[in-house]
């Protein structure tokens, strides 16, 4: 019974930090209405790809020593904020059809590796999902806790992830909504490249102290 109130604590507060605003909200929905439904869930995929890293070094301690090593988390911060930066800036380019190494894509489709490759560095990169798990499993988790419930409440948030922003994707993809914003197709991308921006100097402005 104690870990079923746990596995409900856990998914709760989780899901609360998905539908926050953030740099995966921003990037899933700027990838599906200026790509594609496939592009945003292949993005989705990234995404939840990269909670498996999280979740991996917060449970074997490694988390531990990146919130505890101010270069490290530094360093992780810094290079997480200039990602979304530059994603962002691109969005400013005409005809941005980019993909996650910077190369032009003709038309508005980005293939599907470049865009888990984008979902995914989107997510590690950033150090607040790091202080996130760390915290979260340091609260919930504790070394007795069977490796078997672990893996429960990993796959979980792992699942929940993708879930969660392939809805956000299909729902910002439909064709309805697309073709009511098609002649502002241009401007939404540049507000969601912008929002990238600022995501990224907010975090690279962000103090280092935990």
């Amino acid at each position: 019974m104690d870990y079923l109130i746990q596995f409900i604590a856990i998914s709760s507060v989780h899901f609360l930090a998905l539908v926050s605003p953030g740099p995966d909200f921003a990037l899933i929905a700027r990838n599906s209405f200026v790509y594609s439904k496939k592009t945003g869930i292949f993005s989705a995929l990234g995404l939840a790809l990269g909670i498996v890293v999280h979740i991996s070094y917060s449970l074997l301690g490694i988390g531990l020593i990146i919130s505890r090593s101010i270069v490290l988390f530094s360093t992780i911060k810094i290079v997480g904020a200039l990602y979304l930066i530059y994603i962002g800036v691109r969005s400013f380019r005409p005809g941005s059809g980019l993909t996650a190494g910077g190369g032009e894509k003709a038309g508005k489709e980005m293939d599907n590796v470049s865009a888990v490759k984008m979902g995914f560095l989107t997510n590690i990169l950033n150090p607040k999902v790091t202080l996130f798990f760390l915290s979260l499993f340091t609260q919930f988790i504790d070394p007795g806790t069977p490796f078997l419930v672990e893996m429960v409440y990993a796959g979980e948030m792992v699942i929940m992830t993708f879930v969660w922003f392939s809805f956000v994707a299909i729902m910002l993809s439909k064709k309805e909504i697309k073709e009511r914003f098609s002649s502002m197709r241009s401007g939404i991308e540049k507000v969601f490249g912008t929002v990238l921006i600022l995501l990224g100097i907010k975090i690279a402005l962000s103090s280092t102290n935990k």
